[in-house]
């Protein structure tokens, strides 16, 4: 979809009118009256979202014109109005709509309008050779009528980008997507000026992370760790900040398999490296002024004869050795690993991972939160206050010795679960002893939020990109000058 900004109305087969909650008084058409009646009659009052349709003539052709709620007109507001905008027209059969704000808008917030369209305007339509006439894409472009758009789209454009990234990740299937094509997949990041360092089965191997390659072995498929590194400081900054990411490709739970049913949902269980991925790619694309390094550990957890059994035990690249009880609690074997190899080799101050990594998330905050966990008071404000201006939004959790107890092994130094309750503490405790001393680190639990079963604000069901814009945002406001 072509979105494009211009000073004046184009010629267009559909005019949008973006309206602040409480009504208009007019519109620059001269079946205003006539729209006004039908907007009253259909209760439409600006709230956020909603719209009012209707067809008039005007200028001697008859125009589709849609009347869109944007709220309170704050940035947030007017993305939600954007998606409503794209999911309404879509497939309506309008190919060109100009948006026009009611009183008129600053390209910054025009920009976020576009935003908001764009977001929602991706699909997935790679493996579909036929569709119904109506099911296709009719929207080609959309022109914001409004000036001095330029700099705010360049970011934001830059941003979609991203986020449209990482929900190819998350929406490929597992015979598509598994490690090394994870890899292939982020190439084209160099392109903008992101370095590409891969550690494959034997590197890993040297360097001791049984840990992530114990959760590998009962695949076909070789794991990989995968490390992009952008620097729009030219070297100013010395230590950069570190996103981890869970890259499970496919979980099938290993050993302790999962149940049948839904388990093909869980090709999206590679959620926190792939939002990794294209928040790397946000920030490369937009020259962020931040030195920033994303890590995936990749691995695909199969159930063959060399799968790893439930009771064996391990030893991490830290030097911890770990008793596998459950071999489906693997997210957090992939990320110690992964972890203690960005220790040794940046140095950061500041760690944070993002991954798919426990049910009893889901059962506790459902799709509206990722889950917090940081042994850092003032990285866990930044980081919600980043989810409350993005909208990917957190809630933290505790940490606590108490819980840290339920994961010690009677013969090795920990176990990989801890029991039945606190699911998603034990696991955040886990990841915990594998952080270094003085760096700042928090662990984001999004099982429930990288895919949805409905659409949502900005999204449509599938793939919802979570994490990208939470990144983007956290490093514009704490670690870029």
């Amino acid at each position: 979809m072509d979105i494009q900004f211009s000073p004046t109305r184009p010629d267009a087969d559909t005019l949008v009118f973006a309206v602040p909650k409480g009504g208009f008084d007019t519109l620059p058409l001269s079946a205003a009256p006539i729209l006004a009646a039908g907007a009253a009659a259909s209760r439409f009052t600006g709230e956020t979202g909603t719209s009012f349709e209707s067809f008039v003539a005007e200028g001697g052709k008859t125009l589709r014109v849609l009347l869109l709620g944007i709220g309170a007109g704050g940035e947030l507001d007017v993305e939600k109005a954007g998606a409503a905008l794209t999911a309404k027209l879509s497939t309506s059969g309008a190919i060109h709509a100009a948006v026009e704000f009611f009183g008129g808008a600053s390209g910054e917030l025009a920009a976020h309008l576009a935003f908001g369209a764009l977001l929602r305007g991706w699909r997935i339509d790679t493996y579909r050779t036929r569709q119904p006439e109506k099911a296709k894409p009719t929207l080609k472009t959309i022109t914001l009528v409004a000036a001095g758009a330029d700099a705010a789209w360049e970011r934001l454009s830059a941003v979609a980008a991203g986020v449209a990234f990482t929900r190819e990740l998350v929406s490929e299937p597992a015979n598509i997507l598994y490690p090394e094509s994870f890899v292939e997949r982020c190439q084209h990041l160099a392109e903008l000026g992101v370095k590409i360092t891969v550690l494959d089965k034997a590197a890993m191997e040297e360097l001791g992370m049984g840990a992530l390659l114990g959760v590998a072995q009962g695949s076909v498929r070789e794991a990989r760790l995968l490390a992009l590194e952008w620097d729009g400081t030219n070297g100013a900054v010395e230590k950069p900040v570190v996103f981890v990411g869970k890259g499970v490709t496919f979980d099938t739970g290993g050993i302790s398999i999962k149940p049948a049913a839904g388990m093909e949902d869980m090709k999206w269980d590679m959620g926190g490296a792939g939002a990794v991925a294209g928040a790397i790619k946000a920030l490369a694309g937009r020259k962020a002024k931040a030195r920033v390094v994303g890590i995936c550990g990749l691995v695909e957890n199969m159930p063959d004869a060399n799968a790893q059994r439930p009771g064996d035990i391990v030893t991490s690249m830290s030097g911890q050795t770990i008793e596998v009880l459950n071999t489906d609690a693997e997210g957090r074997l992939v990320l110690c690993d992964a972890i203690t190899w960005a220790q040794k080799t940046y140095a950061p101050d500041v760690l944070i991972d993002l991954a798919t990594l426990t049910g009893a998330m889901i059962v506790a905050l459902g799709d509206q939160y990722g889950g917090l966990f940081a042994n850092d008071d003032g990285l866990a404000e930044d980081l919600t206050a980043a989810g409350k201006a993005s909208g990917d939004q957190l809630w933290r959790f505790p940490l606590a010795d108490a819980y840290n107890k339920m994961i010690d092994s009677p013969i090795a130094d920990m176990k990989n679960i801890g029991g039945r309750y606190a699911g998603s503490i034990t696991a955040a405790q886990f990841i915990k002893r594998f952080v270094d001393d003085g760096v700042k680190w928090a662990h984001l639990d999004i099982a429930g939020m990288v895919w949805s079963d409905k659409p949502g604000a900005t999204w449509d069901k599938g793939a919802t990109g979570y994490g990208v814009r939470l990144i983007d945002q956290l490093v514009a406001d704490k670690f870029e000058f």
